[in-house]
């Protein structure tokens, strides 16, 4: 029987992963600051042991109790150092956390000479995140040769009660900015904005709809651009079950981002005490979802993993990895050293956990519909040089880098219409471009040496339709194996229908040179004369 310290044990993961390690033969030191929660969880059942532990003493409890390896379960690790690893370095004892926190389990690694040293094992994040989302996506990455973009998101149940550190995780995120990889580089994005609606459908169980989820910052953020074929993209995002508690952190999200709060952490108490008030309604269905977005023997498809919890199961999921883990470790199949446990584990691993609780769990594969251009032109677009193809294969996220000669506006009138829309300065600037795509519709985030302008291209019939603000621009896209130009035809602001005559001037031209993808585009008003007109070139950034 092996000995575990189990910090935070009497909590309401902690209590879950208790038992779990009990059942598992282990016996289990129950630790936290009081002694009589740790003596009223543990009653009568056998392998548990109260302890009481308090962080700070943690160097005296390992040499006084010699466990096997610590489980820390504790949190939240968003406000924690790695002062308990480091203490089981010294013991020479193994270590497991719970962690979701980006910079603590990334942060782990900083110890791998010294755990490596000391022949000890210590893996952060056997959780929902990065554990059991590492097995989720390289379970849908087999076989594939590049993924181009990978999306996950989480929903909880609202009879789901979040803890105090589960609370503290949540609100010391809105609107804090969250480093996140897209276009294929680096970008800035910011926490519980971006919200979008999520749908879970699962084999054997009802699908669950309507679920908002918004952006959070996770580890696998940093740890999957780096371990994918293709440098993918990665989003995560988490909502609760009622939309008005998401849309309420959301508004309150553009107080901090707008830094007129700080930070909403201090609320982070009240919130245990408002979801305990709403607990009648919603349900007690939670679900999770991965889907990764790439090319398999030339073709682009899109795989998901899905899994639902029903009859209130889904707070049992961050736990499961942790008794496999714990195995792991204990049976020598993990080698010394510090690390993520983002590769520790398959999606095997849990089949048991699963079987034994409400969860349905399935794979899919989509095959992916024609890109936007490639729809609006048929088989024309096959005709364009590979170049002009490549900037056009826009499948849910990209980027491409180059360079922008611009020539600016043609007097102060112009101008003054430039700066409001946006336009780049004139000069020769580096470009960068991001390209996205949902649904068939792809926007262009333009990068002219830091100054960004955006615009949103969908079809209406055998036009290109693009957007800059309340103004929408349809064009023809007649083409030859030279290239092809953006004619345009109509004008809207917002749904209406406006005067041809008043219409900007502008035929854009793209076609390859010099093995470049290259651009030209000029943009007038009528009476006014130029606003901008830029050209240049641009390379599609692929990673390996």
């Amino acid at each position: 029987m092996s000995r575990i310290l189990l910090l935070g044990g009497y909590g309401g993961f902690g209590g879950r992963i208790a038992r779990r390690l009990a059942s598992a033969g282990h016996e289990v030191l129950i630790a936290g600051r009081s002694i009589d929660k740790a003596s009223g969880f543990c009653g009568d059942a056998f392998g548990l042991i109260p302890l009481a532990l308090d962080r700070t003493e943690i160097a005296a409890a390992l040499e006084a109790h010699e466990p096997d390896m610590v489980v820390d379960a504790s949190g939240p690790f968003q406000a924690m150092d790695h002062s308990i690893p480091k203490a089981c370095i010294a013991a020479g004892i193994h270590y497991a956390d719970i962690a979701d926190s980006r910079d603590f389990v990334c942060g782990i690694r900083t110890l791998n000479d010294d755990a490596r040293a000391a022949g000890v094992i210590l893996l952060s994040g056997a959780s929902s995140v990065p554990a059991l989302s590492g097995a989720a996506v390289r379970h849908l990455a087999r076989g594939m040769d590049r993924v181009r973009a990978v999306e996950m998101a989480i929903s909880a149940s609202n009879k789901a009660t979040a803890g105090p550190a589960v609370s503290a995780a949540i609100v010391g995120q809105v609107g804090q900015p969250v480093h996140i990889w897209r276009g294929q580089r680096w970008a800035k994005a910011f926490g519980w904005q971006e919200m979008r609606s999520a749908m879970f459908q699962c084999a054997g169980t009802e699908a669950i709809t309507g679920r908002e989820v918004a952006l959070v910052d996770v580890p696998d953020l940093a740890l999957l651009p780096e371990r994918l074929a293709g440098r993918p993209a990665v989003s995560f995002r988490a909502g609760t079950e009622l939309r008005f508690q998401n849309w309420a952190l959301w508004l309150a999200s553009w107080l901090v981002r707008w830094r007129l709060v700080l930070t909403l952490a201090p609320l982070a108490r009240f919130l245990h005490p408002l979801q305990f008030l709403t607990r009648s309604l919603g349900s007690d269905r939670s679900a999770m979802i991965v889907r990764l977005f790439g090319d398999v023997a030339g073709q682009k498809v899109e795989r998901r993993w899905t899994l639902i919890a029903d009859r209130g199961d889904g707070p049992e999921i961050p736990t499961l990895s942790v008794v496999p883990i714990v195995a792991r470790i204990l049976s020598g199949q993990e080698a010394p050293g510090a690390r993520d446990a983002g590769e520790a584990l398959t999606l095997i691993d849990y089949a048991d956990a699963f079987g034994n609780l409400a969860i349905h769990h399935d794979t899919t594969e989509l095959p992916a519909p024609p890109t936007l251009y490639e729809h609006i032109m048929g088989d024309r677009f096959g005709q364009l040089p590979p170049e002009v193809r490549a900037i056009h294969d826009v499948f849910r996220d990209g980027g491409a880098a180059g360079e922008a000669k611009v020539t600016g506006a043609a007097n102060l009138v112009a101008a003054l219409i430039a700066r409001i829309a946006g336009f780049p300065k004139p000069g020769t600037h580096c470009l960068h471009v991001h390209f996205r795509e949902v649904d068939g519709r792809e926007s262009w985030m333009r990068d002219f040496g830091g100054r960004r302008f955006q615009s949103h291209l969908s079809q209406r019939g055998r036009w290109l339709v693009e957007r800059f603000g309340p103004f929408r621009f349809a064009f023809d896209l007649p083409s030859d194996t030279q290239g092809l130009s953006m004619v345009m035809q109509r004008w809207w602001i917002g749904p209406m229908p406006l005067p041809g005559w008043l219409a900007p001037r502008s035929t854009a031209r793209e076609w390859a040179e010099d093995g470049r993808f290259q651009f030209d585009v000029p943009i007038a008003l009528p009476l006014i004369g130029r606003l901008v007109h830029y050209r240049g070139w641009l390379e599609p950034v692929e990673s390996g």
